[in-house]
């Protein structure tokens, strides 16, 4: 008699199928917020963006962090966002001051923060599309952030997934990834409402 032997979740698949809520409540905020409507509101949303990246690449100074994800020099968009925030300047927009929230965060918690902002990245490529068309912006000008990788947006998303499923990360550890992806969500969501002053 044969047995199969179901192999255990990926932690990519885990990702994916257990933070599904959290990413569909991240689209109902952004279409609350109405980020393209005019390039004031998108100023918020770059402001938001910022510090959600400036959370993220808080991490990378972390070496587990490094050594789990050894390109983390192509990742992050904090810069951009803070170049993008000078380009609309004249709309009043600024950073603003906000608390790093992923002060404390290491490994392996910190993969999940990671992992949603490579999502929001690789899915940034229809924002960047109504940006341009809505707001006259574009990858230099306004909306650096939200530019894909000079390698490619499917690249670098394919090669951030090979490192999440690595063998060298125990099973043990994924629950703890997953509660970094959800506090990341938790942030970005936050950020949302505060900056678009939504309930």
């Amino acid at each position: 008699m044969n047995t199969v032997t179901e192999r255990p979740a990926l932690l990519s698949e885990r990702l994916k199928n257990e933070t599904g809520e959290l990413h569909e409540l991240m689209h109902s905020l952004m279409e609350r917020a109405q980020p393209f409507a005019s390039r004031a509101n998108y100023a918020r949303f770059v402001a938001a963006q910022y510090h959600f990246q400036r959370d993220v690449e808080h991490l990378f100074a972390d070496p587990s962090i490094r050594d789990a994800v050894p390109d983390l020099q192509v990742r992050g968009r904090e810069a951009a966002a803070l170049a993008d925030l000078a380009d609309l300047a004249d709309l009043g927009a600024s950073a603003g001051e906000e608390a790093i929230a992923s002060q404390g965060v290491a490994m392996p918690e910190a993969l999940g923060w990671l992992y949603v902002s490579e999502g929001s990245t690789l899915g940034a490529a229809f924002l960047l599309k109504e940006v341009k068309e809505k707001l006259g912006l574009s990858e230099t000008y306004g909306a650096r952030n939200l530019a894909a990788y000079p390698e490619g947006r499917a690249i670098v998303w394919r090669r951030f997934v090979s490192f999440l499923d690595r063998p060298s990360l125990p099973q043990s550890e994924h629950e703890a990834v997953l509660a970094g992806a959800a506090a990341a969500y938790g942030r970005f969501g936050d950020l949302l409402r505060r900056y678009f002053a939504l309930n």
